[in-house]
């Protein structure tokens, strides 16, 4: 039966209030807040098995069928009846075969064995098979070694999944393998989530676009290509704002388009209370502005609020600090909204290849890579450097605590991957 096209409810314009008296946010407390005050945003329709690639499941899936359906061959050989005791064995071959698709017509008698086929289902009067390497045939018999024990390669029915029993639960995002499973299992038509659309731009008057000329004191917009790229990664619907000068009406204008076209709204730069922070100014005025001062290093200020209904995260302009902020608050925020629910990144613990100091009061994520075995940081920390961006292939998490870290200290490593990237 497919699932109706229902909504789910709006969040707030309050959800992302922080409670009274809390200033900065540690970065636990940050992400906490955001997964006990977000949910699924997105609705619900069918799709075909094969557009399902990537899609987050709606509901949990049951199997229609077994798998194997029937009892069948794992090997191509000779089957028969019951264990087989040690020594030189021969039995007479009964006439026929059983293949794939091709089942045998007729019962096996006792004591006798047939010729089957990997996939084949076992007819009656055969639960054991012996390979087709190990049997010699000759005059209408099969001569063999046992001993071989009863049920030898074959599969039972059900084995790998029970008809009724669930198949994949709700929130799943699928994969290939996944939809070999599904298939195998009698499925079909595949209840998903809508792709959470996620609307990108960027805002200020020193950015222009890559190939364009770049006056005195102007930059080429790095974090849109960046975080469009992203949001397609993570199997998100990436949505292209563009770029907008530091004009507010302009940025209402988009604001509102935005709102219009996606479920979610990714802001870089304006996000902090300067004189040309027109995003966090124009959330302030709708009633629904939070500027969430995180304890971690790089993206302190993170502004978050309501436009229109739809959430928006205020990124900070540094594309490092973005691509920090988006993988570790809004990746699993937007997966939460998208119906995956709340995912931590998964992390590895390795060896550090680099020393460092680091005071208490926040985390820091440093732009780190693998390279025999051991956890490599970026030269610099200086967060205008994107270089280390492409350099990286993950972070390394420090806590929040203070920490002496040298050569050999163990560190948690989160690769790209994690994030889905």
């Amino acid at each position: 039966m497919s699932k109706p096209d229902i909504k789910p409810p709006p969040l707030r314009n309050d959800c992302f209030a922080l409670p009274a008296g809390v200033n900065w946010t540690p970065v636990d407390d940050a992400l906490a807040l955001l997964r006990d005050r977000l949910s699924v945003v997105t609705a619900v329709e069918t799709v075909p098995l094969a557009q399902a690639t990537g899609r987050v499941l709606a509901s949990d899936i049951h199997a229609n069928r077994s798998n194997p359906p029937l009892p069948n061959t794992a090997v191509d050989g000779y089957g028969f009846a019951g264990a087989v005791s040690g020594g030189p064995q021969i039995m007479p071959l009964q006439q026929g075969r059983a293949a794939a698709g091709i089942p045998f017509d007729g019962q096996v008698a006792p004591g006798h064995a047939l010729r089957v086929l990997t996939g084949a289902a076992l007819p009656d009067g055969v639960d054991t098979v012996i390979l087709e390497e190990d049997v010699t045939v000759q005059d209408g018999h099969i001569a063999f070694h046992g001993p071989l024990k009863q049920g030898a390669n074959t599969r039972q029915a059900g084995e790998d999944v029970v008809a009724g029993d669930l198949v994949l639960p709700a929130g799943r995002k699928l994969t290939p393998a996944d939809l070999a499973l599904l298939s195998a299992t009698g499925l079909a038509d595949i209840p998903v989530r809508k792709t959470l659309r996620v609307a990108v731009l960027s805002t200020g008057d020193e950015l222009v676009e890559p190939g364009q000329a770049a006056g005195p004191g102007q930059i080429y917009d790095a974090n849109r290509p960046m975080l469009l790229s992203m949001m397609a990664r993570m199997g998100f619907a990436p949505v292209d704002m563009g770029r907008v000068a530091d004009d507010r009406d302009v940025l209402r204008d988009c604001l509102n388009a935005a709102a219009g076209q996606a479920d979610v709204i990714l802001t870089s730069g304006g996000a902090s209370a300067g004189d040309e922070d027109h995003v966090s100014a124009l959330l302030r005025q709708a009633g629904a502005m939070q500027e969430w001062r995180i304890a971690l290093k790089p993206g302190r200020p993170l502004a978050l609020g309501m436009w229109n209904g739809t959430p928006v995260f205020g990124l900070p302009g540094n594309p490092v600090a973005a691509l920090v902020c988006t993988l570790i608050f809004a990746r699993p925020a937007l997966g939460l909204m998208a119906g995956e629910g709340w995912r931590n990144p998964q992390g590895f613990d390795l060896p550090a290849a680099f020393e460092k100091r680091k005071k208490p009061g926040r985390r820091e994520y440093l732009r780190a890579r693998v390279r025999d075995g051991q956890a490599e940081v970026f030269a610099s920390e200086g967060s205008g450097r994107i270089s280390g961006l492409s350099w990286a292939e993950g972070l390394v998490e420090i806590e929040d605590g203070a920490r002496h870290i040298k050569p050999g200290d163990r560190v948690r490593f989160i690769p790209y991957g994690s994030f889905g990237l």
